[in-house]
């Protein structure tokens, strides 16, 4: 049979997703990209988001068509799955499984059951589930690959729904990683990104290694030439991991270090754990550690308590530090959290208003420093064809922008030095040289 995977979010559960699809294929299913061939469809969600949860219920409607018209097998697993467990039935009749986050290991068993017409559903939270130690190695032609070391979080952040949907941080032993990085590397895999809600907890009150001491481990593995990871927490950056950021040679120079808002009065609503005096003291380390490390963030606008001043701090961290890149959103309320229950909201005209602002003056930041690269000759990991023209290749940078070139199909999967003709504000132009 054949199956589709929408997916919804982040990396996590394109991990997840590679998961599943490798437990399909040896199995016996094959994989499709296109839906209308599909046999088994399966929407793997994402509701730390309204944005995200909304796009899903829409996709629903429109694969009610698909099922009434040829009775294919439809499953929901993820975040929205393990959130609405107790209705998502009852609103979606038709689907014929549920997996919540830590039981897609028995998606086999899923699919079993709805080829007998039978519903399944198990949204078991198990602790160390057997789905955090899934080893997708069908992947063929790979140059990258995702690694999880850890899943779950024990921050609650009053916005963040994670918690809730992914369990408490229950981490991999680090033997366990360390073997499936060898591997990975032994099947040409150049570059990983290691996954956890709070890398920087790795292990946080265990007696195996901490999080930088798994980096260092990894950084010796021959035939793995980058090494990257998300996401870390600031108030966990800790000064021994900051410092590997000088020391280990295959330690991409970026960092993802959600900031959330400028404001000390919103980071304490939000249950943040740091000032941003605390914040722009380790992103300086980090400079002074790594002068060259790119810097990325997430950031929410419009949170429950945000008056105008507040706004104005978050742009005033934005222009002090100018990061390379920032994720930002307007505040959606979030079931089960905190901040759901807090009282002064701000309206949704002023949070789109204030985040289209803050949209714009990243922008600039971002073209500016792209446009500094012009001239340089940076390495890139070529990963396949442009989506913009099948006459480019396009890849990476060690600081994680995109670089679009011309080149032949041979330099997939190489390391190729590039020299930046014209920064943009989403991307670099090269020449292979």
């Amino acid at each position: 049979m054949k199956f589709f995977i929408e997916t919804f979010g982040c990396q996590m559960n394109e991990h997840d997703s590679e998961k599943m699809a490798h437990l399909l294929r040896v199995n016996g299913h094959t994989q499709t990209d296109q839906i209308k061939e599909s046999d088994i469809i399966i929407v793997n969600t994402c509701s730390v988001r309204q944005k995200a949860e909304q796009k899903f219920f829409s996709l629903m409607g429109r694969l009610k068509k698909i099922k009434d018209a040829r009775g294919v097998i439809i499953g929901v697993t993820g975040c929205i799955a393990q959130q609405e467990k107790e209705v998502l039935k009852d609103r979606l009749p038709y689907i014929d499984f549920i997996l919540g986050t830590s039981t897609i290991h028995k998606i086999k068993d899923a699919i079993e059951y709805g080829e007998k017409g039978s519903f399944f559903c198990d949204v078991t939270e198990n602790g160390c589930s057997p789905s955090l130690f899934i080893k997708p190695w069908c992947i063929e032609n790979r140059i990258k690959a995702y690694v999880t070391i850890m899943k779950g979080c024990n921050n609650f952040c009053s916005y963040c729904i994670v918690p809730y949907v992914r369990g408490r941080e229950i981490s991999r032993p680090s033997k366990d990683i360390i073997e499936e990085v060898k591997s990975l590397a032994q099947e040409g895999v150049k570059e990983i990104t290691l996954l956890g809600q709070n890398v920087n907890s790795y292990n946080k009150g265990t007696d195996d290694i901490s999080f930088p001491a798994l980096l260092r481990a990894l950084n010796k593995i021959d035939g793995i030439e980058r090494i990257r990871f998300v996401t870390s927490h600031p108030k966990d950056l800790s000064d021994e991991l900051i410092d590997c950021f000088g020391e280990l040679n295959k330690l991409c120079e970026h960092i993802h270090l959600p900031f959330q808002s400028g404001s000390d009065k919103i980071l304490k609503l939000m249950n943040r754990g740091y000032t941003i005096s605390e914040y722009v003291e380790k992103v300086e380390r980090l400079k002074k550690v790594c002068s060259k490390i790119a810097i990325t963030a997430d950031c929410i606008v419009g949170f429950p308590g945000e008056e105008e001043e507040d706004f104005k701090e978050t742009l005033n961290l934005i222009t002090h530090i100018e990061f390379d890149g920032i994720f930002s959103f307007a505040y959606s309320k979030r079931k089960y959290t905190k901040a759901a229950l807090f009282l002064e909201e701000v309206s949704r005209d002023v949070a789109l208003e204030r985040l289209k602002y803050l949209q714009s003056v990243q922008k600039q930041i971002t073209l500016k420093k792209n446009k500094a690269m012009e001239g340089r000759i940076l390495e890139v990991l070529v990963e396949g064809k442009s989506k913009g023209s099948k006459d480019d290749l396009t890849g990476r940078t060690r600081h994680n922008r995109i670089v679009n070139f011309k080149g032949g199909d041979d330099m997939i999967g190489r390391l190729v030095d590039v020299k930046i003709i014209k920064g943009y504000a989403n991307s670099l132009r090269g020449e292979w040289i």
